[in-house]
């Protein structure tokens, strides 16, 4: 399975054009340890996708329409991990705040990680973030996120994400997936 939500990242908050540029990224997605506390998510996950190796597919093209509530309590609790990860990255209490209450109110891009379940029973998974709310835990996994906008996207509880997302599953095995997303943050 996968699975995806809204997020925002501390760094795009702190890197910003023209200093930097995001867009050089062409669409590749920053890779992070599923620990990384710079790494928050805004709204409840959602499931992407759901590939049962016990029964193999064809390759082939598919679209899901994703959709978001940005979660008020989410990025409360948001701004004061990203504070805690500043100041122990000895940034300054005034840049800290800064920092941490721009980055708890913006959208960098949608998380995606996966979550494998072993059993039909659903006894044995294997979730490399919690499960179900997508929370931080140790995991060789990782979390992948295409930082869909130069610069963050601010934010408001009740905001909503609305998504698409096309991806291209070839029948070659030893060819990679590819995916599109492309959305749109409508502001309340």
């Amino acid at each position: 399975q996968t699975y995806a939500a809204p997020a925002s990242y501390t760094l795009h908050n702190l890197f910003k054009p023209p200093e930097f540029d995001w867009g050089k990224l062409r669409g590749e997605p920053v890779r992070f340890n599923c620990r990384d506390e710079g790494l928050q998510l805004l709204a409840d996950p959602v499931l992407v996708e759901d590939i049962s190796f016990a029964n193999i597919q064809p390759g082939g093209v598919g679209k899901k329409e994703l959709s978001f509530t940005i979660d008020g309590g989410r990025m409360d609790d948001n701004m004061l991990s990203f504070y805690d990860a500043l100041r122990q990255a000895r940034v300054g209490k005034g840049e800290a705040e800064k920092v941490s209450r721009e980055a708890g109110h913006s959208f960098s891009g949608i998380a995606f990680w996966p979550r494998l379940i072993m059993d039909g029973e659903g006894k044995l998974d294997i979730n490399s973030r919690k499960y179900p709310s997508g929370g931080h835990q140790k995991s060789h996994w990782q979390t992948v996120l295409p930082i869909m906008s130069d610069v963050p996207v601010p934010l408001k509880a009740g905001d909503e994400i609305f998504v698409s997302v096309d991806f291209d599953v070839p029948d070659d095995v030893l060819k990679p997936s590819t995916y599109r997303i492309d959305g749109d943050v409508i502001q309340k």
